[in-house]
């Protein structure tokens, strides 16, 4: 059986619309059933997008079923989806995620699904990712996908026993705040890791995916990614949560042709793929990419 899609909304209808059709558009779509998770309005002024948003939810079809779930408060980026994703794999074994700023391609529920169930039974794997960086496939790469030490948040999927094992409290921060060796072995997913959860901790961001992240660390777990992206994030503007004008992370979208996919059997960081990533998430990297953004380059 296909693993539920969740999806994840706030005030953002016309992302919101691109993301519905192109799920709608998903080969698995009607054999899938949706869940639906709208925040309420944090101020007045939000009240007509999220009612925008809700009536494109009302009338949405093309799911096997669609449950929908509408906040009577407003809840908070970070704590809707840890709210609704612990409701559903509750009674699910695993679960697919989708923001309202994600466009899948056609194949994006076949990726996830042949994820899940390739890794079901080893909790090496913590996650399965949906989007990559466009990197240039190395010759002779026969596989469709491929592990590094990151966990990815647009367009992703889980497993309810490694969800239930994250510690969304992070009661071991403190020691770890001080471990410098620790530090420096979860930015072997990148080196921007350990400031965005210290930035989580100390009250300047709302983010589940880097406490998500931290405990895949703690856990020695990997996620698996496709070599050509599944998803494309269109949320860059000034209505995003959490990004900025200049989309360091534009890549290209798979056609949605391919319907199964070959998977590493071994489970360990992929060298290349992992060595692009370290160099993309790099501190000079970074700071070109902060250059491009101060100089309102889209």
């Amino acid at each position: 059986m296909n693993a539920p899609v969740l999806l994840f909304a706030y005030k953002r209808p016309a992302e919101l619309d691109a993301t519905l059709q192109a799920l709608r558009k998903n080969h698995l779509a009607s054999q899938s059933d949706l869940y639906v998770f709208i925040d309420a309005p944090k101020r007045p002024e939000d009240e007509p997008k999220v009612a925008q948003v809700r009536q494109l939810i009302d009338e949405f079809t093309g799911f096997r079923t669609i449950h929908r779930d509408y906040a009577e408060t407003n809840i908070g980026c970070a704590n809707s989806i840890i709210r609704g994703v612990s409701q559903v794999l509750a009674t699910h074994p695993s679960a697919i995620i989708v923001e309202d700023d994600i466009v899948t391609a056609p194949n994006f529920l076949d990726f996830m699904n042949q994820g899940l169930m390739q890794y079901a039974n080893n909790r090496r794997v913590y996650s399965v990712a949906g989007y990559t960086l466009p990197f240039h496939r190395p010759t002779g790469y026969q596989s469709d996908a491929y592990f590094i030490p990151r966990h990815s948040p647009w367009g992703w999927a889980t497993w309810s026993d490694r969800w239930q094992s994250v510690d969304w409290d992070m009661t071991d921060y403190p020691a770890f705040s001080e471990d410098r060796q620790q530090q420096k072995e979860f930015m072997q997913g990148g080196s921007d890791l350990v400031g965005m959860l210290r930035d989580q901790m100390e009250g300047r961001a709302d983010a589940w995916d880097i406490r998500f992240c931290y405990n895949r660390f703690k856990e020695g777990g990997l996620t698996v990614y496709p070599t050509i992206s599944k998803v494309e994030n269109i949320g860059f503007g000034k209505d995003a949560t959490h990004t900025d004008i200049y989309n360091r992370y534009k890549t290209k979208l798979d056609d949605g042709v391919q319907r199964t996919f070959t998977w590493p059997d071994t489970i360990e960081n992929t060298a290349y793929y992992h060595r692009q990533t370290l160099r993309h998430y790099s501190i000079p990297t970074r700071i070109y990419n902060r250059l491009k953004t101060m100089a309102g380059i889209r």
